[in-house]
């Protein structure tokens, strides 16, 4: 199971307290309380893995140690260490104490989000020639607390989305290393499965249903994974009494839960070709190309299929090392 939207709490550490203490060496009398060191700071950190989000499952307290105490004999004391959560890229953090948002869009990319308290000043820094035995020192700050919403939004090149069973995660298993579940009924996919080929990166979101904006069936909880994909492939079962049904329920769908959703590129594909006959194949995708232009016949056990798929595939690899090489 991947979650992928979850609430924490996190506590930086506070800093230390300065020192008071003073010099027992004859000859060598004056203050030498230390510093309080600084405590450990709390930071996010974007990797690939999208199962990332489950460690939080029953670790719902991250937190950093607090900063030493200052030290006699002018020793500072000691800073604690960091914390960095690793979460999947495309995650986005709710700071639900601030109201304010971050995401973490990029690999390896490392974001503040708790900042641990600063360690205060020891008595030997406030000695002066009229204070020559202060007895003043500075508390430690406090770190920062924050509860958090982690809400994962995949990022992806091609987003495959359809009614249950239309054969998308069939599709990413043939065209990447993938190992998504593949069964003759509905719903075997129960959570987002990530592939690749070459460069682009395929999500295959777990089918939707009239209903799914409202929450039906696996509902919002896929939905906002489509956000984040540039380009849909729309699979449509070719053993369909209403392909063209089909399309309009997810269309409204999408439209239901993000209006924005309807204006990225998409491909038609009618899946399970080998499933009907030539002619309901003919019909069919007729039938779809009135609604959209860029619609086409699927079965994986075909090759002359698979490998339109693949030319759309690699026509957006090098769109998308153009823009990237501008």
């Amino acid at each position: 199971m991947i979650v992928d939207d979850i609430k924490i709490k996190i506590k930086a550490g506070n800093g230390g307290d300065g020192a008071v203490a003073f010099n027992k060496n004859l000859m060598s009398l004056g203050p030498v309380g230390g510093n309080g060191g600084n405590a450990g700071s709390i930071f996010v950190e974007g990797i690939v893995d999208i199962t990332a989000l489950n460690q939080f499952r029953f670790k719902k307290l991250i937190k950093t140690e607090n900063g030493e105490m200052g030290h006699g004999q002018s020793r500072n004391g000691n800073d604690s260490d960091d914390v960095t959560l690793k979460v999947p890229v495309g995650t986005v953090i709710h700071n639900l104490t601030t109201s304010k948002d971050v995401e973490i869009l990029n690999l390896n990319e490392r974001i503040l989000i708790a900042r641990g308290g600063r360690g205060g000043k020891g008595n030997y820094n406030f000695r002066s020639p009229t204070n020559t035995t202060p007895k003043e020192f500075e508390k430690g700050t406090l770190g920062q607390a924050f509860d958090l919403h982690l809400e994962l939004k995949l990022v992806a090149d091609i987003g495959l989305i359809g009614l249950p069973n239309a054969g998308k995660s069939s599709l990413l298993n043939e065209l990447t290393n993938a190992k998504s579940r593949v069964a003759d009924y509905p719903f075997t996919t129960l959570e987002p499965n990530l592939g690749v080929y070459y460069e682009l990166i395929l999500a295959d979101i777990p089918g939707l249903i009239e209903g799914a904006a409202s929450g039906k069936g696996l509902g919002i909880k896929f939905l906002r994974h489509v956000e984040r994909t540039k380009i849909l492939f729309h699979l449509i079962a070719a053993d369909s009494i209403n392909p063209a049904k089909d399309y309009k329920t997810i269309r409204q769908e999408l439209e239901k839960y993000n209006p924005s959703l309807l204006e990225k590129k998409e491909y038609v594909f009618l899946s399970k070709c080998d499933s009907v006959t030539e002619k309901d194949i003919r019909e069919k995708i007729k039938q779809l190309k009135g609604i959209n232009p860029d619609a086409h016949p699927l079965s994986i056990i075909h090759p002359e299929t698979l490998q339109k798929v693949k030319e759309i595939l690699n026509q957006i690899k090098s769109e998308k090392i153009s823009s990237t090489k501008k």
